[in-house]
């Protein structure tokens, strides 16, 4: 009983154990911390982490991990299944997602890595850039069948080794042949399943997707249900909007198939909007589970979504990565902090000669309350020092704290 008593207080680092719910609120009915609970635990933040399944298996639960160029203390991917997994080795993580041929890189939420199983389900988006060629633009549609007969004789290749890699960073400022085998992986005649540093390597999907799911037989309606379906089990109690965000799905369509959906509709204290639950998640809301401490990336699938993370936790977060740097308010990279089940403040990261060094840490108000702030300073901590040691820092500083009040209790922390 005591230690579920601890859990009351929200900010209390990553042995937290959050406290059993027998029942949720009513019938139909959820409190905004039973709806926050289940956002955990779908997304893998709450309970034990499945070590043994590791990347791979986090990788099939989350349907989608999104990739970023960016890269501070790591790229996103690697931060999404640290902050689940705890410090797994990075290039154990880069080689679960790229070296296993059960995965391949689409566009789900954006540009994602998905498990390959999800392959027939992306048919209708397929379909939809064959009908969408001119997007493309005129030189994507004449270089392609070129390219597609390189990959076809010579083996799975780069855009360099195509002979056409980006001319800069932009889409626009991409080569012909660039653009050519942007388009024929969107419409799945080309398929990337692996990359070689940060390039993808071009590949025909009769070479890596199995026989059995290397179709586009599925009509619209069945795969874009399938995915309503996963996004629910990847939110645990979503909104139409929350639902049709996670696989960039129209919200029209999200709602028209709802009624074929099995998900349960349910109404969230605080929410205006109607929700909806996954069943499964609902008969494990009573279980208990242990909190993770730890920065999440941006791009996490936690917090991707700006009105949800809002709606459930409370924190306004947006990248600032391309606002200008005297604009900026929480840093290049303001990475949210998680600790027992809550965000409570957010650090922007950087390495410098072996210490990770947190260019500003930015606490919350009701976190850095007087009776609160020593804990959330602690928490704080805590994500800093396994995050140092898991990128190969030897130490951690702390440059800016705001509010100014809670600097003492930061720096005291990391003493």
């Amino acid at each position: 009983m005591g230690q579920d008593l601890i859990t009351h207080n929200p900010i209390v680092g990553s042995h937290t154990y959050d406290p059993p719910v027998s029942v949720i609120s009513a019938p139909g009915e959820l409190s905004a911390d039973e709806a926050r609970r289940l956002a955990l635990r779908a997304q893998h933040l709450l309970g034990a982490p499945n070590r043994r399944g590791g990347v791979p298996a986090l990788v099939r639960s989350l349907g989608a991990v999104q990739l970023d160029t960016i890269s501070v203390l790591a790229r996103s991917h690697e931060l999404i299944a640290y902050a689940r997994l705890g410090t797994v080795g990075r290039a154990t993580i880069e080689k679960a997602y790229w070296g296993r041929g059960d995965t391949f890189e689409y566009w789900g939420h954006a540009a994602s890595v998905l498990p390959l199983s999800e392959w027939p389900l992306f048919a209708f988006r397929r379909r939809h850039y064959r009908q969408r060629e001119r997007v493309w633009g005129e030189h994507a549609a004449s270089t392609a069948a070129a390219v597609l007969d390189r990959v076809r004789t010579e083996g799975p290749m780069t855009a360099t080794e195509l002979g056409g890699a980006k001319k800069s960073t932009q889409w626009w400022g991409w080569s012909d042949v660039k653009r050519a085998a942007e388009f024929l992986l969107a419409t799945g005649e080309l398929i990337c399943a692996r990359r070689v540093g940060w390039r993808r390597v071009y590949d025909l999907p009769e070479r890596v997707v199995p026989a059995e799911m290397l179709h586009d037989d599925l009509d619209d309606d069945h795969c874009q249900l399938e995915l309503v379906r996963r996004s629910a089990r990847c939110l645990g109690v979503a909104t139409a909007a929350d639902l049709a965000d996670y696989f960039r799905l129209k919200k029209t369509e999200v709602m028209r198939l709802l009624p074929s959906s099995g998900l349960v509709p349910v109404h969230v204290e605080g929410w205006t909007t109607k929700a909806w639950a996954d069943p499964e998640a609902l008969d494990a809301l009573g279980a208990r589970g242990r909190h993770r401490t730890t920065l999440l990336s941006p791009f996490d699938s936690l917090v991707w979504d700006r009105a949800r993370t809002a709606r459930i936790f409370g924190l306004d977060h947006r990248l600032e990565a391309y606002v200008p740097k005297d604009l900026r308010q929480h840093g290049y990279f303001s990475m949210p902090v998680l600790a027992g089940g809550q965000l409570l403040g957010r650090v922007d990261p950087g390495r410098v000669n072996g210490t990770l060094v947190a260019r500003h840490v930015v606490i919350e108000p009701a976190a850095a309350m007087p009776s609160r702030v020593t804990a959330t300073a602690a928490a704080i901590g805590e994500a800093l020092r396994e995050a140092a040691t898991w990128v190969g820092c030897t130490g951690v500083a702390v440059e800016r704290v705001t509010p100014s009040s809670a600097a003492a209790a930061m720096h005291a922390a990391l003493r």
